[in-house]
């Protein structure tokens, strides 16, 4: 069976095995498989299992969906490859098929992490309990520059109109007063 394991040390070895035909992934709890980090979105994106592959696709997300550093919209996700969401990265491992032993597909660089016990797998994400015992360090570090705000054009659209709208007025009266005096 393929797991999606997570390679961040402060969630290292948790995982989620990959055994339903659609599987989504997000921060929030209403998603098969939850990542509570900030910087994956509310619903980042999803893993379809179309017959023997794993297709991702990203559901829009703000931080991007990238398949071994490649940014994607939709992609095959294989055995050892690396997916990172936002700021964690996970591997896609399978049972009985080291990643190296695959055509086509290459190991994920190695990454400096602790040693992993046993792996935990986390059927519909954390709980609140489970994240204050996680010794996750506090706070949002905003010194990312990984992070994009996006542009909220309607609000830009609203304020155009508005002040075009107030010009309109101002010269309006200017030439209802000016026809008044003269």
């Amino acid at each position: 069976m393929a797991k999606l394991v997570i390679l961040n040390q402060n969630m290292a070895g948790r995982a989620h095995e990959l055994n339903v035909e659609r599987t989504t992934i997000g921060r929030v709890e209403d998603n098969t498989f939850q990542i509570a980090d900030p910087s994956v979105s509310s619903h980042h994106c999803e893993a379809q299992l179309r017959g023997g592959e794993i297709f991702i696709r990203d559901l829009n997300s703000t931080n991007g969906s990238y398949v071994n550093g490649a940014q994607i919209t939709e992609s095959v996700l294989k055995p050892g490859q690396t997916l990172r969401l936002g700021q964690v990265e996970l591997k896609l491992e399978a049972e009985g098929t080291p990643a190296a032993t695959i055509p086509g597909t290459s190991p994920a660089p190695s990454l400096p992490k602790k040693p992993v016990e046993a792996t935990m797998i986390m059927p519909r994400g954390v709980s609140l309990d489970q994240l204050e015992q996680g010794g996750r360090k506090t706070g949002f570090d905003t010194s990312s520059t990984v992070f994009k705000k996006k542009r909220n054009k309607v609000g830009q659209y609203f304020w155009i109109a508005a002040g075009i709208g107030i010009l309109i007025i101002v010269v309006l009266i200017v030439v209802v007063v000016f026809a008044a005096k003269h």
